[in-house]
Protein backbone atom coordinates (compact mmCIF):
# COMPACT_ATOMS: atom_id res chain seq x y z
CA UNK A 1 0.00 0.00 0.00
CA UNK A 2 1.18 3.49 -0.84
CA UNK A 3 0.37 6.72 1.01
CA UNK A 4 1.13 10.02 -0.72
CA UNK A 5 0.80 12.93 1.70
CA UNK A 6 0.42 16.46 0.33
CA UNK A 7 1.43 18.89 3.06
CA UNK A 8 3.10 22.21 3.78
CA UNK A 9 4.96 20.66 6.72
CA UNK A 10 6.55 17.32 5.75
CA UNK A 11 8.86 17.52 8.76
CA UNK A 12 5.88 16.86 11.03
CA UNK A 13 5.86 13.26 9.82
CA UNK A 14 9.23 12.37 11.36
CA UNK A 15 7.28 10.28 13.88
CA UNK A 16 6.85 7.67 11.13
CA UNK A 17 10.52 6.80 11.62
CA UNK A 18 9.71 4.73 14.71
CA UNK A 19 7.53 1.92 16.05
CA UNK A 20 5.08 -0.13 13.93
CA UNK A 21 5.05 2.33 11.02
CA UNK A 22 8.85 2.11 10.68
CA UNK A 23 8.74 -1.69 10.75
CA UNK A 24 6.05 -1.72 8.05
CA UNK A 25 8.19 0.62 5.96
CA UNK A 26 11.31 -1.50 6.49
CA UNK A 27 9.40 -4.62 5.37
CA UNK A 28 8.11 -2.76 2.28
CA UNK A 29 4.54 -3.41 3.41
CA UNK A 30 3.74 0.26 2.96
CA UNK A 31 5.29 3.21 1.18
CA UNK A 32 4.98 6.80 2.43
CA UNK A 33 5.63 9.61 -0.01
CA UNK A 34 5.82 13.13 1.46
CA UNK A 35 5.13 15.94 -1.00
CA UNK A 36 5.73 19.55 -0.02
CA UNK A 37 2.95 21.60 -1.61
CA UNK A 38 5.16 24.69 -1.33
CA UNK A 39 7.52 23.19 -3.93
CA UNK A 40 4.82 23.82 -6.54
CA UNK A 41 4.41 27.52 -5.84
CA UNK A 42 4.94 29.77 -8.87
CA UNK A 43 5.88 32.65 -6.62
CA UNK A 44 9.53 33.44 -5.95
CA UNK A 45 8.71 33.68 -2.25
CA UNK A 46 7.04 30.24 -2.35
CA UNK A 47 3.67 31.76 -1.48
CA UNK A 48 0.86 29.17 -1.42
CA UNK A 49 -2.06 31.12 0.05
CA UNK A 50 -4.02 34.33 -0.43
CA UNK A 51 -6.84 36.30 1.15
CA UNK A 52 -10.34 34.87 0.69
CA UNK A 53 -12.80 36.41 -1.76
CA UNK A 54 -15.66 38.01 0.16
CA UNK A 55 -13.42 38.85 3.10
CA UNK A 56 -12.92 37.09 6.38
CA UNK A 57 -10.06 36.18 8.68
CA UNK A 58 -7.12 34.04 7.69
CA UNK A 59 -5.71 32.86 4.39
CA UNK A 60 -6.83 30.22 1.89
CA UNK A 61 -4.54 27.81 0.05
CA UNK A 62 -4.54 28.51 -3.69
CA UNK A 63 -5.97 25.87 -6.04
CA UNK A 64 -3.20 25.81 -8.64
CA UNK A 65 -0.39 24.82 -6.26
CA UNK A 66 -2.54 22.13 -4.65
CA UNK A 67 -3.54 20.78 -8.05
CA UNK A 68 0.04 20.66 -9.31
CA UNK A 69 1.14 18.82 -6.16
CA UNK A 70 -1.64 16.29 -6.74
CA UNK A 71 -0.65 15.87 -10.39
CA UNK A 72 2.87 14.90 -9.30
CA UNK A 73 1.61 11.80 -7.42
CA UNK A 74 -1.72 10.84 -8.98
CA UNK A 75 -2.30 7.31 -10.26
CA UNK A 76 -5.19 5.40 -11.79
CA UNK A 77 -5.90 3.50 -8.57
CA UNK A 78 -5.45 6.44 -6.17
CA UNK A 79 -8.15 7.48 -3.71
CA UNK A 80 -7.83 11.14 -2.70
CA UNK A 81 -8.84 12.02 0.86
CA UNK A 82 -9.01 15.57 2.22
CA UNK A 83 -8.58 15.71 6.01
CA UNK A 84 -11.32 18.14 7.01
CA UNK A 85 -13.58 18.86 10.00
CA UNK A 86 -16.48 18.82 7.53
CA UNK A 87 -15.76 15.20 6.57
CA UNK A 88 -17.33 11.98 7.84
CA UNK A 89 -15.82 10.85 11.14
CA UNK A 90 -13.19 8.14 10.85
CA UNK A 91 -14.19 4.83 12.44
CA UNK A 92 -12.95 1.24 12.41
CA UNK A 93 -15.16 0.17 9.53
CA UNK A 94 -13.75 2.96 7.38
CA UNK A 95 -10.20 2.02 8.47
CA UNK A 96 -10.76 -1.57 7.34
CA UNK A 97 -12.18 -0.42 4.01
CA UNK A 98 -9.25 1.93 3.39
CA UNK A 99 -6.75 -0.86 4.15
CA UNK A 100 -7.91 -2.55 0.92
CA UNK A 101 -6.87 0.44 -1.21
CA UNK A 102 -3.65 0.32 -3.24
CA UNK A 103 -2.85 4.03 -3.19
CA UNK A 104 -4.20 6.72 -0.86
CA UNK A 105 -3.43 10.40 -1.43
CA UNK A 106 -3.92 12.48 1.72
CA UNK A 107 -4.44 16.21 1.29
CA UNK A 108 -3.58 18.24 4.38
CA UNK A 109 -5.15 21.66 4.58
CA UNK A 110 -3.84 24.56 6.61
CA UNK A 111 -4.69 28.16 7.44
CA UNK A 112 -8.42 28.74 6.74
CA UNK A 113 -8.61 25.84 4.32
CA UNK A 114 -8.25 25.14 0.60
CA UNK A 115 -9.95 26.77 -2.39
CA UNK A 116 -13.14 24.75 -2.91
CA UNK A 117 -12.62 24.47 -6.67
CA UNK A 118 -9.62 22.17 -6.36
CA UNK A 119 -11.37 20.14 -3.66
CA UNK A 120 -14.27 19.59 -6.05
CA UNK A 121 -11.85 18.64 -8.83
CA UNK A 122 -9.59 16.08 -7.15
CA UNK A 123 -11.00 14.91 -3.81
CA UNK A 124 -12.91 11.62 -3.58
CA UNK A 125 -13.78 11.80 0.10
CA UNK A 126 -13.43 14.10 3.12
CA UNK A 127 -12.61 12.53 6.48
CA UNK A 128 -12.56 14.02 9.98
CA UNK A 129 -11.05 12.52 13.12
CA UNK A 130 -13.49 14.27 15.45
CA UNK A 131 -15.71 17.25 16.11
CA UNK A 132 -12.99 19.75 16.89
CA UNK A 133 -10.71 22.02 14.91
CA UNK A 134 -6.94 21.55 14.49
CA UNK A 135 -4.38 23.89 12.93
CA UNK A 136 -3.96 21.64 9.91
CA UNK A 137 -4.53 18.23 8.39
CA UNK A 138 -1.16 16.76 9.31
CA UNK A 139 -2.15 15.18 12.64
CA UNK A 140 -5.36 13.67 11.18
CA UNK A 141 -3.24 12.28 8.32
CA UNK A 142 -0.94 10.61 10.86
CA UNK A 143 -3.94 9.10 12.64
CA UNK A 144 -5.29 7.70 9.38
CA UNK A 145 -1.95 6.25 8.24
CA UNK A 146 -1.35 4.66 11.64
CA UNK A 147 -4.82 3.13 11.94
CA UNK A 148 -4.89 1.83 8.35
CA UNK A 149 -1.35 0.41 8.47
CA UNK A 150 -2.33 -1.86 11.36
CA UNK A 151 -4.68 -3.67 8.95
CA UNK A 152 -2.06 -4.19 6.25
CA UNK A 153 -1.09 -7.87 6.19
CA UNK A 154 2.13 -8.42 8.09
CA UNK A 155 2.21 -5.08 9.93
CA UNK A 156 1.06 -6.66 13.22
CA UNK A 157 -0.16 -10.12 14.18
CA UNK A 158 -3.64 -11.15 13.03
CA UNK A 159 -4.49 -12.06 16.62
CA UNK A 160 -3.81 -8.48 17.75
CA UNK A 161 -6.13 -7.09 15.08
CA UNK A 162 -8.91 -9.57 15.87
CA UNK A 163 -8.78 -9.00 19.63
CA UNK A 164 -8.50 -5.21 19.71
CA UNK A 165 -11.16 -2.65 20.56
CA UNK A 166 -13.90 -1.95 17.99
CA UNK A 167 -13.20 -5.21 16.11
CA UNK A 168 -15.80 -7.94 15.61
CA UNK A 169 -18.40 -6.02 17.60
CA UNK A 170 -16.11 -5.36 20.58
CA UNK A 171 -16.56 -1.75 21.63
CA UNK A 172 -13.68 -1.71 24.10
CA UNK A 173 -10.87 -4.13 24.77
CA UNK A 174 -10.81 -5.93 28.12
CA UNK A 175 -8.18 -4.97 30.75
CA UNK A 176 -4.66 -6.37 30.28
CA UNK A 177 -2.20 -7.68 32.89
CA UNK A 178 1.41 -8.86 33.03
CA UNK A 179 4.03 -9.75 35.64
CA UNK A 180 4.35 -9.41 38.60
CA UNK A 181 1.35 -11.55 39.51
CA UNK A 182 0.64 -9.25 42.49
CA UNK A 183 1.11 -5.47 42.49
CA UNK A 184 0.28 -3.22 45.47
CA UNK A 185 -1.91 -5.95 46.89
CA UNK A 186 -3.86 -6.47 43.67
CA UNK A 187 -3.64 -9.85 41.95
CA UNK A 188 -4.04 -10.84 38.33
CA UNK A 189 -7.50 -12.45 37.81
CA UNK A 190 -7.36 -16.22 38.24
CA UNK A 191 -8.80 -16.89 34.78
CA UNK A 192 -5.69 -15.37 33.23
CA UNK A 193 -3.14 -17.49 35.10
CA UNK A 194 -4.83 -20.89 34.72
CA UNK A 195 -3.35 -23.62 32.52
CA UNK A 196 -6.20 -23.53 29.98
CA UNK A 197 -5.47 -22.98 26.32
CA UNK A 198 -4.89 -19.40 25.19
CA UNK A 199 -8.06 -19.56 23.05
CA UNK A 200 -10.12 -20.79 26.01
CA UNK A 201 -8.64 -18.09 28.26
CA UNK A 202 -9.50 -15.38 25.72
CA UNK A 203 -13.11 -16.58 25.56
CA UNK A 204 -13.44 -16.66 29.36
CA UNK A 205 -11.67 -13.34 29.67
CA UNK A 206 -14.22 -11.66 27.38
CA UNK A 207 -17.07 -13.22 29.36
CA UNK A 208 -15.67 -12.15 32.75
CA UNK A 209 -14.92 -8.55 31.80
CA UNK A 210 -18.12 -8.00 29.79
CA UNK A 211 -20.17 -9.03 32.83
CA UNK A 212 -18.34 -6.61 35.14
Amino acid sequence: MKFSILTLFPEMFDSFKSSIIKRALDKNLIEIELVNIRDFSKNKHKKVDDTPYGGGAGMVMMPDVVYDAYQSVKSDMAKVIYLSPQGKTLNQDKVKALSKEEHIILLCGHYEGIDQRVIDEIVDEEISIGDYVLTGGEIPAMVLVDSVTRYVDGAISKESVEEESFSNGNLLEYPQYTRPEEFHGKKVPEVLISRKSSKHRRMEKRKVFRNN
